[in-house]
């Protein structure tokens, strides 16, 4: 009984525990829920607070912005009021100029109505004088007849005849003096403005082979650019596409092609291959390819560089371009690109001094060439190309002609045109500014003489002058003066339409008689 009861009370105090740390767990609990709900409502409360501060510095920033927003519109008006106010006062202006000038013309008109009354008076008393010198005519007319036998237009006719005769004569005179002297004058006034344009432009000239070469320090580098079996110099040709030659010249390497570009970009990668020291055909591959990318940069800029020093400006980047591949392009041995710098400022000073557009006659002079650079190979003359790549790139009309027609395949249809084709002749036959093949400059001269004899009355033909000037010798018997002088015209016109040359050929056609007699 004793175990129950023990049993029975620790079970009742069990229960009494359980129930007493219930309660007491509940107490716990609902005291921190009073706790987390007083929380609660504080930081609620903390964030009305921060939020009304919030929205009342944004009220006032709004307020600062509005007010800034205001008194910049009322500055702005104030500032279209102002300008306003000016324009009514130069409209106020101008129409009291306008009416000023209208009084003017009405005063004019005026004195024209007064003029023109005038002269329908003094037309009237001309009328009637006229009327009595034609009676006097008539009647001294017929004293005249009965006098002479003769009818007046028998009179008239002979008179008409011997003028006629006596006007012929004169006029041949006059006519031949007339265009002595029109020559003399043109000749003049054009080697006066083409001296002075030469003696205010004056540009070096860069005489461009078709070899680069190459120096070395010593020549143990020569057997590391041609490499085991050649293969060094091999990839360096193919990766170029130049002809690498390595002699027995001392401390040189000799670098032949037709491409400037292409030579230059090849010497640019042998300097950093020996540089570096690493020769093998992967490096010399990274290395052209790197040496070819700061080419075409420098290509644009010196295209760039030339524009500004020229001021020539609003260029599309594609002629830029044309314009620095120049540097790298010769024409009979004068570089394109200073050719080019010569051609736009002689065109700027002859242009000044006709006093036509001198920036235009400098742009069409630095474009002229532009056709020679195009990268393709179109069968077109390189001035027709030029001409088409200036169209495409929005050049103004007066340049597309002066580059279409400065080798006369074209019509000249602007003044800038024979400005641009005289200024390129000048700059190309300059002495010392180009050079031939012997064997070409020597052909050309053949055949200018030849297609002298080819005319009639022609004896002999000497091409002079390096080819400036052609003096031909004709038959005295079969060939007048008034022919000899048709025939140089006749032989520049076939030279010009058959043969090409630089500048221009002075023809002297030589006409001498002589009579021989013997005393016995």
């Amino acid at each position: 009984m004793e175990y129950i009861y023990v049993l029975l009370t620790a079970i009742i105090a069990l229960v009494a525990g359980i129930f007493i740390g219930r309660m007491l767990l509940q107490r716990i609990y609902q005291q921190q829920e009073n706790e987390a709900r007083e929380k609660a409502a504080l930081i609620v409360k903390e964030a009305e607070t921060k939020s009304e501060s919030i929205m009342k510095e944004r009220m006032l920033q709004s307020k600062e912005k509005y007010l800034n927003l205001k008194t910049e519109f009322e500055k702005e008006v104030n500032k279209k009021k102002t300008i306003l106010t000016q324009n009514e006062a130069k409209l106020k202006q101008r129409e009291q100029q306008i009416k000023q000038q209208q009084e003017k013309v009405s005063r004019r008109e005026a004195e024209l109505e007064k003029l023109k009354s005038e002269l329908d008076e003094q037309t009237e008393l001309a009328k009637r004088r006229r009327e009595e010198a034609e009676k006097l005519k008539e009647q001294q007319i017929s004293i005249l007849e009965k006098a002479a036998n003769l009818t007046a237009e028998d009179a008239r006719n002979q008179l008409i005849s011997t003028l006629e005769e006596e006007a012929r004569t004169k006029a041949s005179a006059n006519i031949k003096d007339i265009i002595e002297e029109a020559k003399l004058t043109a000749t003049k006034e054009a080697k006066k403005v083409v001296l002075e344009t030469i003696q205010r432009t004056a540009t070096e000239h860069a005489i461009e082979n078709c070899v680069s070469v190459f120096n070395i320090e010593s020549d143990d580098i020569k057997g590391k650019i041609i490499g085991r079996e050649g293969r060094n110099i091999r990839a360096l040709e193919a990766a170029t596409g130049v002809e690498i030659i390595v002699d027995d010249t001392p401390e040189a390497i000799i670098i032949s092609g037709f491409d400037p570009v292409r030579r230059e970009i090849a010497r640019l990668s042998l300097h950093r291959l020996v540089q570096d020291g690493r020769i093998h055909p992967a490096r010399i591959e990274e290395v052209v390819a790197k040496t070819t990318k700061n080419i075409e940069d420098e290509i644009i800029e010196i295209g760039e560089r030339t524009a500004i020093d020229l001021g020539v400006h609003g260029l599309h980047p594609e002629l830029i371009k044309m314009v620095g591949r120049m540097r790298f392009r010769s024409s009979y041995g004068q570089n394109l690109l200073q050719h080019s710098r010569e051609v736009a400022k002689l065109c700027a000073t002859m242009a000044a001094e006709l006093g036509l557009n001198a920036k235009l006659a400098k742009r069409a002079g630095l474009l002229h060439d532009i056709g020679k650079v195009w990268p393709e190979e179109p069968e077109l003359p390189h001035a027709i190309l030029g001409m088409q790549l200036a169209e495409k790139y929005k050049e103004n009309p007066e340049v597309c002609n002066a580059i279409g027609a400065h080798h006369d395949e074209i019509e000249m249809t602007s003044m800038l045109s024979p400005i641009v084709q005289a200024c390129d002749a000048i700059s190309g036959s300059r002495p010392g500014a180009r050079r031939e093949v012997m064997e070409s400059y020597i052909q050309r001269l053949r055949d200018l003489e030849n297609l002298a004899l080819n005319f009639d009355g022609v004896q002999k033909c000497y091409a002079i002058q390096a080819g400036r000037e052609l003096r031909v010798m004709v038959d005295a018997e079969n060939v007048t003066d008034e022919k000899a002088s048709s025939l140089s015209y006749d032989i520049s016109q076939k030279i010009e339409q058959d043969m090409q040359y630089p500048g221009q050929i002075k023809i002297t056609v030589i006409r001498e008689m002589r009579s021989v007699a013997y005393a016995k």
